[in-house]
């Protein structure tokens, strides 16, 4: 299927104030920066290794450029699903506070934290740096309340693109979610010619109009913050046809084998300590050995259409990097890349493959639970859980001019959160938070600014990391964690020997247990955790399983092991 693209690169931007901030010129003299330009780049359903920096075998170079030339943090972390994460990421608190506690179509009357939408009660980073001054502008998925009435808009953004709930790839969607897009909070059909000429597939659109916006701030001489929240890789996954077919057959291979292969990477690279274990897959998934050849081929069909999500993903980044060169404003912009959870494992072991068109447009495909094991390499569990393999994310930072030279290709081990997003931006921004924003009194921010790592500073936290999804919890307090899945009791684990979650030291450490566990419940009470309900997911539909989901395996005599919850 051909993909058109529109090319929206202007001339160099202007930025007009100045940072107190300094970078070292090539004599070593430090010399004031301009307020930076600033992307941030959102990733959905992306697993911790599905890029080739972080240990895949998928090709991509671009975002690989970007690791080069930035910074690599190892141990930075989502909040477990698609809304509660951009909810905190915007606004820098965490989501029960942002009134996001889950999706946007889980209201919860008399609930805290369980609003569907953005609160009064929080502010964006967009808010925050228009009223100091930067152009702003959004291109992607919003998912944090249009159902609702909130949308970007009416969030501190200028100029928007956007799909209220995700799941566009092409114009001619049958999908209901992918029937239109908002232009500036008019609602258009996705076909329309005000939103792109011909055929496109979406990564490259959103990155077309983050490039016209990022022309649009020059021409007004204003620094720029650009929100680029991609659709891809959620389902239903889908590519252009010619992309699909570099990678038919690569997956004819046992799912264990890729695995090795990336943690082996991974250790090579560095990502993992040499001492790191990989787990053994979880129980529902299945033996590639136990298989037939038709069903092997199915999976590498399903995995074939990820794989060329996520490398349309990687050449849509590479056009935005090569228009904002093109610009001349690349060396003093701010580059976030970063996912908003965990490999996804919904459909279950099976995944699922409907349609003639494998990715085409009237298709339905879902990557599933053996998948979203690789895609999670070296984790365990997916989206939805609060284990590593649900809210260990990527994070890269590139900016040429804002990192000491010396650091770029390196790693940043310290732990971090998206609720860090917000106090890193206006720290290299030099914008104010506000404590009242039209009228409201607003959440302080929850985290801390990581931009002391772009000049080889230890970062400090002085309180733990806490997260609550679908009764899912944990606590990350130093290289402890505490974790337990709805239902279950606490497990803890040494994250500094056993970040895959291998070793439960729960039994030996009682009263690190019960100590932990108070923080938590302190931390619910004080930033409006509901206690979950699973009847809050309408319509009920049974038991979870150890997937995310309530779907009946089809393949049972492929099992290893199986479990019910």
């Amino acid at each position: 299927m051909p993909v058109s693209r529109r090319a929206f690169i202007g001339g160099a931007a202007t930025a007009t104030l100045l940072l107190t901030s300094t970078a070292l010129t090539g004599a070593g003299r430090a010399q004031p920066l301009k307020r930076p330009n600033i992307v941030v780049i959102l990733v959905d359903d992306m697993g911790f290794s599905d890029i080739g920096s972080y240990g895949s075998e998928i090709p991509t170079p671009h975002i690989d450029a970007l690791a080069a030339g930035g910074l690599r943090f190892t141990q930075f972390y989502n909040c477990a699903r698609c809304s509660p994460s951009r909810a905190s990421l915007l606004t820098g608190t965490y989501p029960h506070q942002a009134g996001v506690g889950h999706l946007e179509n889980i209201v919860v009357p008399g609930s805290r934290g369980l609003h569907g939408k953005l609160e009064d009660r929080v502010v964006t980073f967009a808010e925050v740096l228009q009223q100091a001054g930067y152009y702003t502008g959004a291109a992607g998925k919003w998912h944090v309340g249009i159902s609702h009435g909130v949308g970007p808009w009416q969030r501190g953004f200028q100029r928007s693109l956007i799909s209220p709930f995700g799941e566009i790839y092409f114009p001619d969607q049958p999908e209901k979610n992918a029937q239109y897009l908002y232009l500036d909070g008019q609602k258009l059909p996705a076909g329309s010619p005000e939103i792109g000429q011909g055929e496109w597939y979406s990564s490259d659109l959103f990155a077309d109009w983050t490039l016209k916006f990022a022309r649009e701030a020059e021409q007004q001489s204003k620094p720029f913050l650009l929100y680029l929240p991609f659709v891809a890789v959620h389902f239903p996954l889908m590519a252009p046809q010619e992309d699909i077919a570099r990678f038919r057959g690569k997956y004819r291979k046992n799912w264990d084998e890729l695995r090795r292969a990336r943690f082996g990477k991974q250790k090579a690279l560095g990502l993992v300590g040499p001492e790191e274990q990989l787990p053994p897959r979880l129980p529902n998934t299945y033996d590639w050995g136990k298989l037939t050849e038709e069903q092997q081929d199915r999976f590498d069909q399903i995995m074939s259409v990820y794989a060329a999500d996520i490398a349309g993903m990687d050449r849509a980044v590479g056009h935005l990097v090569d228009g904002l060169r093109e610009q001349g404003v690349l060396d003093n912009t701010l580059i976030l890349f970063m996912a908003d959870n965990g490999g996804n494992a919904e459909s279950g072991p099976d995944g699922r493959l409907e349609g003639a068109w494998a990715g085409g447009a009237q298709s339905r495909v879902f990557g599933g639970m053996n998948w979203a094991t690789l895609e999670n390499t070296p984790f365990q569990w997916f989206k939805h859980f609060t284990q590593e393999g649900g809210i260990a994310t990527p994070l890269i930072a590139y900016w040429p001019k804002g990192i000491d030279p010396a650091l770029r290709g390196t790693f940043v081990r310290e732990p971090g959160h998206l609720i860090d997003v917000m106090p890193t931006l206006l720290e290299v921004s030099g914008a104010a938070y506000p404590h009242a924003y039209k009228g409201q009194d607003i959440i302080p921010m929850q985290g801390r600014s990581f931009a002391p790592a772009f000049h080889g500073q230890a970062l400090h936290r002085n309180s733990p990391l806490f997260w609550e999804h679908e009764g899912n919890r944990a606590v990350r307090d130093g290289d402890w964690k505490l974790v337990a899945r709805f239902g279950h009791p606490w497990e803890l684990y040494d994250m500094a020997q056993d970040r895959s979650e291998t070793r439960n030291l729960a039994l030996a450490h009682p009263a690190r247990v019960q100590h932990m566990a108070a923080l938590w419940d302190i931390w619910a009470a004080s930033s409006d955790v509901d206690q979950w309900e699973e009847r809050f997911e309408k319509p009920a539909r049974g038991n979870r399983q150890n997937w995310g989901g309530h779907e009946s395996p089809q393949i049972r005599n492929a099992m290893d092991q199986v479990e019910t919850d």
